[in-house]
């Protein structure tokens, strides 16, 4: 009987030691899934190309040795710029034809651009000197912040850090201006922004 009793003892015993060497697979849950989420076309930059001659983002490469050669990308006044905010700039796009009517800029993208030592050679001597530059640096994109206007031609951007910008749009018009056909007129001016401040600015020109 002793011995009966022994063998059941070291049986239970061997059973409780290995049972701890199992692996057990816990099973993962079905519903959890990890995607990897590209951003890189969240923003249709498909309004800017080589017939927008003011156009900060002109990325076409033809003919770049006969254009006006950039600056060096000045990467430690980006660095220095502020990256969060909670300022807001809001306003409307649109022209002014000869009679003085309004022509306004619907559903099309603005951007502000930080003002730099780069930003300010394209203000001066592309968007007022008129002069086709080289295009611009990538690294820049990585900066801008976007937004596009209602059908009335209003606007805001939110969340935006202290600071000054160039801030950018688009009006295409046609017959309504006066145009054959139809044609992309750049805006751009400056603004600043402080804190939580609300900024209220138009991004408007006169139609010589």
């Amino acid at each position: 009987m002793f011995k009966t009793i022994y063998l059941w003892v070291f049986m239970l015993f061997l059973g409780t030691l290995f049972s701890g060497c199992v692996s057990h697979d816990i099973p993962l849950n079905p519903q959890v899934q990890v995607t990897n989420v590209s951003h890189e076309n969240d923003v249709d930059m498909s309004d800017i190309d080589e017939n927008l001659t003011e156009s900060e983002m002109m990325m076409t490469e033809e003919g770049e040795d006969t254009k006006m050669a950039r600056i060096a990308f000045p990467v430690t006044e980006y660095y220095a710029l502020e990256k969060y905010g909670k300022g807001t700039i809001k306003g409307s796009i649109y022209v002014t034809d000869l009679y003085e009517n309004k022509v306004f800029g619907a559903g099309t993208r603005l951007y502000l651009n930080p003002v730099t030592s780069y930003s300010e050679q394209w203000y001066e001597e592309s968007y007022l000197g008129g002069h086709k530059m080289q295009k611009a640096d990538a690294r820049l994109f990585n900066y801008l912040k976007f937004t596009a206007s209602d059908s009335n031609g209003n606007f805001a951007f939110y969340g935006v850090p202290s600071g000054s910008y160039y801030l950018i749009g688009t009006v295409k018009c046609g017959t309504q201006c006066g145009f054959e056909n139809e044609k992309s007129i750049r805006i751009a001016t400056r603004v600043s922004v402080q804190g939580n401040q609300v900024v209220t600015k138009h991004l408007t020109r006169p139609l010589n």
